[in-house]
């Protein structure tokens, strides 16, 4: 006898969506913040993008806290509270963090923001954690995945959102200038975003919602534990020899990313000799997905975080330099070419015919497309000089088709065509250029599910150990931007020219990808049947 299906909890999955829509809202919204940061502040570019750092250290910071308590522990802390509570304790300090923004801003003082960012992402990096696989309990297992879909659609859709509407908060109107535009601008949108997280803390702790709690055994991992805290203490006294002394901050950050990838390729070696206290990091596949989900976090972030210095720059876009009050809708169209690759990667998880999808993978794109347009000329931007876009969605299609979304395919597909579009974007000027370089945002949108479903392919009892350690390398995020905008600072370089950093990252996913299909081959494993779901 067939057993029915658990029903979905759709009041608690709609609730959830929301506290998904806020985290691409808030990381989006960076990428307007920054270049006004840069201004009001009297910034270079490499303090600027000091503002990606914060946001993106904490959920490194956040993760491996927990992991490592856990560790101590032995046993899973999440597990053990719930992933309700989870959730609700996340909420809560990005409450405290969002409210920070108000002092901060009144006290004129760009540590303190980056303080109150930190406080913020500390959160999301616990909802993160707890929410992916609260979503799964929501309702039936074998349609979880299509759940974890419509939340990570709704999060781009809160990326397309995000620069378009902290630009009315911070300018008056997008496309206008503001007469006296002031850091404190901004505290009305903390308030109502603090007020927002703290009625879905409110709401999850009270509704009658199950504890989101599960039999899986921690695997502990004290070596692993040990070499991560290496790489924190490595990073963290660069950081501090940055502040203290005159080194030059761009070989500081080369020695950072040199630091991550030296000790993880140690581990993974001294892992090979003697497995027990490893744990995953036992597994090759694991490390190059480590390394990957670093890059590709580093140069999703980087694209757009200095894109704002770029547009502003005399002569790329506009012959004085585009006002930072007009770059909103470039932003938006980033980030919403990370949406339309997200809504076109989760049509494979809906039960369609292959005809179905394959219709599905050409009308999505061009509806996700529509709705970046329409939201952009509801707040009054003009978008006349964003329909020739179109030909990059096209591109995009193509390559999808070609993928057979098979991850190795997928990844090598989609990384040697951003490696191409960013040197369009590096040896050309004017909308062609701007047209390159959003491109890049149409290839990272389905970098994570190939780049997390290879790492953790054969991992068994360790997959969700692995699954943890992927996620802190969003750190990538933290490291890879300030060294385009040290690189921006340049005079030898400049904004334009140090978008070689982002070609010369896609190139190496590429390589990456050609490395996973090496790795796995010898352990036996059909890595190209491997789909996650998406980020």
């Amino acid at each position: 006898m067939s057993q029915s299906k658990q029903p979905t909890n759709t009041g608690a999955l709609a609730t959830l969506v929301i506290v998904f829509f806020f985290w691409g809202f808030i990381a989006a919204s960076n990428s307007i913040f920054i270049p006004f940061c840069k201004t009001h502040f009297g910034l270079n570019q490499f303090q600027s993008q000091l503002i990606g750092s914060a946001f993106y250290g904490a959920y490194f910071i956040g993760s491996l806290a927990l992991f490592i308590a856990s560790n101590l522990l032995g046993y899973d802390i999440l597990n053990r509270i719930g992933y309700k509570k989870g959730i609700i304790y996340g909420l809560w300090i990005s409450v405290v963090g969002a409210l920070l923004i108000i002092p901060s801003a009144h006290a004129n003082s760009f540590p303190a923001i980056l303080g109150s960012f930190f406080v913020i992402a500390l959160g999301f990096s616990l909802q993160q954690t707890a929410a992916q696989p609260f979503a799964i309990s929501l309702g039936d297992p074998s349609t979880g995945s299509h759940r974890l879909n419509l939340a990570g659609g709704v999060n781009s859709l809160g990326t397309t959102l995000g620069p378009i509407i902290v630009s009315l908060f911070l300018f008056g109107s997008v496309g206008g200038e503001h007469t006296e535009v002031t850091v404190t601008n901004v505290n009305n949108l903390y308030m109502i975003v603090a007020g927002v997280f703290a009625a879905v803390a409110l709401f999850f702790a009270f509704s009658k919602l199950p504890d989101g709690k599960n039999d899986e055994k921690f695997e502990k991992a004290s070596k692993a534990s040990r070499s991560l805290l290496m790489m924190t203490g490595a990073i963290g006294a660069l950081i501090v020899l940055g502040q203290l002394t005159e080194v030059d901050k761009l070989y500081l950050l080369l020695i950072s990313i040199i630091a991550v990838v030296g000790i993880l390729f140690w581990s993974n070696g001294e892992a090979g000799r003697k497995p027990e206290g490893w744990g995953a990091m036992q597994y090759q596949q694991l490390i190059y997905g480590m390394i990957g989900i670093f890059v590709y976090v580093g140069v999703e972030v980087t694209i757009d975080n200095n894109f704002g210095a770029l547009l502003k720059s005399p002569g790329y876009l506009t012959e004085l330099g585009l006002d930072e009050s007009k770059i909103s809708k470039y932003v938006s169209l980033y980030w919403g070419s990370l949406m339309i690759g997200r809504w076109t990667g989760a049509i494979g998880v809906f039960n369609l015919s292959e005809t179905g999808k394959k219709i599905a993978t050409i009308v999505v794109p061009f509806i996700a497309f529509a709705i970046i347009l329409l939201v952009n000329r509801a707040y009054g931007n003009d978008i006349s000089d964003l329909y020739g876009y179109a030909a990059c969605i096209v591109l995009a299609i193509l390559a999808f088709f070609y993928g057979q979304q098979k991850p190795v395919k997928t990844l090598l597909t989609v990384a040697l065509l951003a490696t191409i579009a960013m040197l369009v974007g590096v040896f050309s000027k004017g909308i062609v250029s701007v047209y390159a370089l959003m491109a890049g945002g149409l290839c990272c949108s389905v970098m994570w599910p190939c780049i997390f479903s290879l790492g953790v392919a054969g991992l068994g009892k360790y997959t969700s150990q692995g699954s943890a350690f992927l996620v802190m390398m969003i750190l990538g995020g933290a490291v890879i931007p300030p060294l385009q905008g040290t690189l921006g600072d340049m005079g030898a370089i400049g904004f334009h020219k140090s978008y070689l950093l982002a070609a010369l990252c896609f190139a190496f996913l590429a390589y990456l990808a050609v490395k996973f299909r090496s790795v796995l081959k010898a352990q036996g494993l059909d890595f190209d049947s491997q789909v996650g779901g998406g980020h």
